[in-house]
């Protein structure tokens, strides 16, 4: 891969013309590092916008959209092969209105246009490469395209003539085509709401994911395997509704076997996007922030309902990772790292037996080798050639009591030994030339490591874990702004840009909900109210219910609703769920309502598919559970916060109403009566619109606790 030249200075940006001169492009004048990424691109490559559609008018070409992000490996393979050679940019340039988008800044756009993918091929995946016509329809949809074709695959140099000449001599038939493809797009079976979603319809996911379950390497499916962990939320809260152990275990299966893998970074902590192979030992290598956020909440809550302490030292490592890698000075959480590193997928993560060895000496480099199966040969296979490259990938065999008992030592002595190994590896590490950190900071993605530090914070009792949280929102709410106070999408370097969507309300409500339960100050609750407001304000359906993505006022082909769950949950899915706390907090039925009517839209979509839409279900849970609510009145609360913290209870809000009152009994005015004594603490719970007598004794308090735990099969 060719290095990329140094970036001009502010000053020297001001100088050059709009299309960036002779050396650079448009995108030189982005923030988005992965559009930076093509900014010396011999591409004339447009960021999205009027500018390049009216350039495709007026110069009668069609628009050649390339959608990907900053720490994708496949994306950087098309731009070495294609995008950085002199003859397909050429080609590309006389043919094509050439336009990138970065899908972590616009999942507005990717939602569209990957769902046209998939609709056309049956498949989808970044890069995403589509062909538009000037009203912005799709009319050739696929992915990643080689330079030259092979192995069936089509490639650039024969593409782009054939395309060209489809558009000049029958663009009347173009048109026509994209026109249906638009329609089908905007007017989806899945999105048609059906009879309303019941209990049944928990169970077909339960029956749906427990069908695809790996029983032998955990996961669902064969290969590749995601993490999915709002499927895991899902399935605990199966379990507590329900009882059923395979719930539990398809789960603790799942979380056991991605810590063992190759999936969890051994050395440095954190887990990589996903694994290649049935057995989660060789990943795409990139970390995601919000595959960071959801595995915390999973390894979190399933520790809340085990106490298994391997479950929590999951979560102090996850936390260790974020805090320490993907934390800006400012508070708010950079979005990713990149899968390569000198041009090469995972370089910068795998080792040689003689590297260990260097490092750590003998007999302790044999032994972390030996633990962590680093062998003569390599495990590690490239997913292009299927060749091993000689590189080991560290994961776990055995478990660590195995190893205690080969090296006759206790566990205890055993652990310390090879955490003093990994920090020695990852201080050696370090001196590797690092992947690209992709520093920019999204408000939907910081949305959700919020919620994940706070709802672990609490459960674990790591003040850090809630401070972190609490100093990331407000970064967001202070810095993601625009002049007039609108919450944005995107901020980086000092610049905060591009319209908020659906997910960064949501997502943030969320967090702001979390940091509520964590911390019982009236503020966040107060944040969240305010958030879930404007995003009903912007995003509503009125005829249909559920929530648009995007305002009336956008520059898409149409306005996109979607309930399915991808690699992050949906944000309808994540709204309902707010929209219940928040009527359970508050007492407020108007919260109730929207959420019925967002489940209701959604109705079609979850029976279509209702393993994709766990996060929606998880909504459907609560709101059929009819869970309790817990009023604690008074001011010494830590003995009733513990024992919160060791009961799962996913359908139990709780509220603290202080004895000065103040602003809580504002935003909830059902507590306002509920008081206790001075120097006195009480519980008051409430089940199915109906109250128990307060309770004031701890023993007491815990019983009644238990009624919230899971369910008995």
């Amino acid at each position: 891969m060719t290095s990329r030249p140094p970036l001009p200075t502010a000053e020297h940006l001001q100088k050059l013309p709009e299309d960036g001169g002779p050396d650079w492009n448009r995108l030189v004048f982005e923030k988005s590092p992965y559009l930076l990424q093509h900014a010396a691109n011999p591409v004339d490559w447009y960021p999205w916008g009027d500018p390049a559609f009216e350039a495709a008018r007026s110069q009668n070409k069609p628009v050649f959209l390339s959608i990907g992000y900053a720490t994708c490996h496949w994306c950087h393979v098309m731009e070495h092969e294609s995008f950085e050679d002199p003859e397909i940019a050429k080609l590309m340039n006389d043919h094509f209105i050439c336009v990138k988008v970065d899908r972590e800044e616009r999942p507005d756009i990717d939602a569209i246009y990957m769902t046209a993918c998939q609709m056309a091929t049956g498949s989808g995946g970044w890069p995403l490469t589509v062909l538009l016509n000037h009203q912005r329809q799709p009319f050739y949809v696929g992915t990643y395209f080689p330079k030259t074709s092979r192995f069936g695959r089509i490639g650039m140099n024969d593409l782009i003539p054939r395309i060209s000449e489809i558009w000049t001599t029958d663009r009347a038939t173009v048109d026509h085509n994209a026109a249906l493809l638009a329609e089908r797009l905007a007017t989806r079976p899945t999105a048609q709401p059906e009879t309303p979603l019941q209990a049944s319809d928990l169970d077909e996911a339960f029956r749906a994911l427990h069908g695809r379950f790996d029983p032998e390497f955990g996961g669902f499916g064969q290969a590749p395997k995601f993490p999915t962990a709002h499927n895991l939320c899902f399935l605990l809260r199966y379990y507590h509704l329900t009882g059923n152990p395979d719930a539990l275990i398809m789960v603790e299966s799942t979380l056991f076997a991605m810590r063992k893998g190759g999936i969890f970074d051994h050395v440095g902590f954190g887990f990589h996007r996903y694994s290649t192979d049935r057995q989660w030992l060789v990943p795409h290598f990139e970390k995601m922030l919000y595959d960071q956020a959801l595995l915390l909440l999973a390894y979190a809550e399933t520790f809340q309902i085990t106490q298994n302490p391997f479950y929590a030292a999951v979560c102090a490592e996850i936390g260790q990772y974020v805090l320490g890698t993907m934390t800006d000075a400012s508070g708010g959480f950079y979005s990713a790292e990149d899968a390569d590193s000198e041009g090469v997928e995972g370089k910068f993560y795998v080792w040689t037996p003689e590297q260990v060895i260097t490092v750590l000496g003998e007999p302790s480099g044999r032994r972390w080798n030996q633990c962590f199966q680093i062998e003569q040969g390599g495990n590690f296979r490239e997913e292009a050639s299927g060749h091993k490259t000689g590189d080991n990938i560290p994961h776990l065999k055995q478990p660590i009591a195995h190893w205690a008992e080969t090296w006759n030592a206790s566990e205890t002595v055993c652990r310390n030994l090879l955490e003093t190994w990994r920090q020695q590896l990852f201080m050696a590490r370090e001196s590797r030339i690092h992947p690209l950190k992709d520093d920019k900071i999204l408000t939907d993605w910081n949305g959700l490591m919020i919620a994940a530090l706070a709802r672990a914070g609490f459960i674990l009792n790591q003040p850090s874990f809630v401070a972190a949280a609490e100093k990331a929102l407000d970064f967001v709410l202070t810095h993601i702004r625009d002049n007039e106070g609108q919450l944005l999408k995107r901020f980086r370097e000092g610049e905060a840009r591009l319209p908020a969507l659906l997910e960064d309300y949501s997502f943030l409500t969320y967090g702001s909900l979390a940091l509520y339960a964590a911390t019982f100050q009236p503020e966040y609750l107060q944040k969240a109210i305010s958030l879930m407001d404007e995003a009903i304000s912007r995003f509503w359906d009125s005829e249909h219910g559920g929530f648009f993505q995007t305002e009336p006022a956008n520059d898409l082909l149409f306005r996109n609703k979607d309930f399915y769950d991808g690699a992050i949950p949906s944000g309808n899915g994540v709204a309902a769920t707010c929209l219940i706390q928040l009527a359970r907090l508050t007492g407020d039925p108007k919260w109730e309502t929207y959420a019925e009517a967002t489940l209701r839209a959604a109705s079609g979509a979850v029976r279509h598919y209702p393993a994709g839409h766990t996060f929606l279900l998880q909504a459907l849970y609560h709101a059929l559970e009819e869970g309790s609510e817990l009023v604690i009145s008074g001011d010494e609360i830590d003995p009733l916060r513990d024992l919160l913290r060791q009961t799962f209870s996913p359908n139990l809000v709780v509220i603290h109403r202080p004895s000065a009152g103040g602003l809580i009994t504002e935003l909830a005015p059902y507590c306002r009566d509920q008081t206790a004594e001075k120097d006195s603490t009480l519980a008051y719970f409430c089940h199915k619109m109906t109250c128990d007598r307060p309770i004031a004794d701890l023993d007491a308090f815990y019983q009644r606790l238990q009624q919230d735990g899971p369910k008995s099969p």
